[in-house]
């Protein structure tokens, strides 16, 4: 009889060596997975990586002509417009009413160097910060806008201070900013992909 309480004795040993050395297996594959969390997540850029400067796609057939798109690149707000025939139209006639009408003296990448600002005439990428104290200028494109007279061309109102720019950025004489609005660096990848914070495609990779 005694040894068969030894035996059951080893028994019930046996089965506690087991249970705790599945629980701490358990535990410990348990710990690597919480490990393994945000060492994988480092492999894909985070939203703040994003935010501080990487390249940020955008799919240009979500715009329909004579809308915008606000993205986020390097914390800044970029405004992304497709214009129509007419506001492209409406650029020109008015050199004599503006600041830097051919952006000499504005912040833009060689390609934006023209009338338009922009690679194509279809599509205007630029900062949406006014260039007087960092206000962001909202959309007004009708033309003959009541607000802000007959002649208005169409473009873009600074709501804090009165700057005007017009559908290339290009800021109106009379208001307190005295350059353009800023063109950042942008590609095209293809007919619906615009790249921002790049120059090139290439750069994008």
């Amino acid at each position: 009889m005694a040894d068969s309480g030894v035996i059951a004795d080893n028994a019930v040993d046996d089965s506690r060596r087991k249970f705790l050395l599945s629980a701490t297996v358990a535990t410990g594959a348990v710990g690597v997975a919480f490990t393994a969390v945000p060492f994988i997540a480092s492999w894909t850029p985070s939203e703040r990586a994003r935010a501080l400067g990487a390249p940020v796609d955008f799919d240009l057939s979500k715009l329909e002509p004579g809308q915008m798109a606000t993205v986020i690149w390097q914390r800044q707000p970029i405004y992304i417009v497709r214009r129509t025939p007419e506001m492209v139209a409406s650029l020109a006639g008015h050199d004599s009413r503006l600041k830097d009408p051919k952006s000499e003296d504005s912040d833009q990448p060689p390609y934006a160097t023209n009338q338009m600002r922009s690679r194509v005439a279809d599509y205007l990428v630029l900062i949406g910060v006014c260039t007087h104290l960092g206000c962001l200028p909202k959309q007004r494109f009708d033309r003959g806008n009541p607000e802000l007279g007959a002649d208005w061309p169409g473009g873009f109102a600074c709501p804090c201070h009165g700057s005007r720019f017009d559908l290339a950025g290009r800021v109106f004489e009379g208001s307190p900013a005295s350059v353009n609005l800023k063109v950042p660096p942008y590609a095209l990848a293809d007919a619906r992909k615009l790249i921002v914070g790049v120059n090139d495609v290439k750069g994008a990779a």
